[in-house]
């Protein structure tokens, strides 16, 4: 189902909207076929919280991940490593 805002836009083709406190949102024609939503900060903010878990190693775990890191990335810039496209590309 359709909101107000997204039928409005889509019945007047607007490329802006203005809100009763005066500020002006310019939205492409573009985005308008792709959808457009506005949220606010601390609704942002708790959706990027919730998209992407953290983990954090400690201890051993953490040591041992930190000296592969190291290892890879010494790897790379001696050309010891290489681009495939699948997982099936390696021996």
């Amino acid at each position: 189902m359709l909101g107000r805002v997204e039928v409005a836009l889509r019945l007047w083709q607007a490329t802006s909207m203005t809100y009763a406190t005066g500020t002006t949102i310019k939205i492409s024609p573009k985005s308008l076929e792709e959808g457009v939503m506005v949220v606010s900060m601390k609704k942002y903010r708790e959706l990027q919280i919730l998209a992407v878990p953290t983990y954090y190693l400690r201890g051993k775990k953490a040591l041992a991940l930190d000296r592969l890191v190291v290892q890879s990335l010494k790897d790379h810039k001696a050309g010891k490593t290489r681009v495939i496209k699948s997982l099936a590309d390696l021996d």
